[in-house]
């Protein structure tokens, strides 16, 4: 899948199948569901999932939080807006 069927994806009511959890995870945030977000970016234990999780407690305001899981992602603390960060994200995660 590239980034714009990723994209197109977001008018349907769940997620394209095969999409790992990180994906799945930026899919629910774009449709504005954090709490699923959040629980899809736990489910991947790796640092995708870390970078996503991250992500998510940055935009929830909790930089704490978020520093704590870009350090666990093995990245620097995010400085981009938001909205540069979930499409840098969304395409390393459709790739995978």
């Amino acid at each position: 899948m590239d980034i714009a069927a990723f994209r197109r994806s977001l008018d349907q009511p769940a997620p394209p199948p095969g999409l790992s959890p990180a994906a799945q995870a930026l899919w629910w945030d774009a449709r504005g569901d954090w709490d699923r977000a959040h629980d899809c970016a736990q489910e991947q234990d790796d640092a995708a999932g870390a970078a996503v999780h991250a992500y998510l407690h940055r935009k929830e305001g909790d930089l704490g939080n978020a520093a704590y899981w870009y350090r666990r992602a093995g990245r620097r603390v995010a400085t981009a807006t938001l909205a540069e960060e979930w499409d840098a994200l969304a395409g390393e995660m459709v790739r995978r």
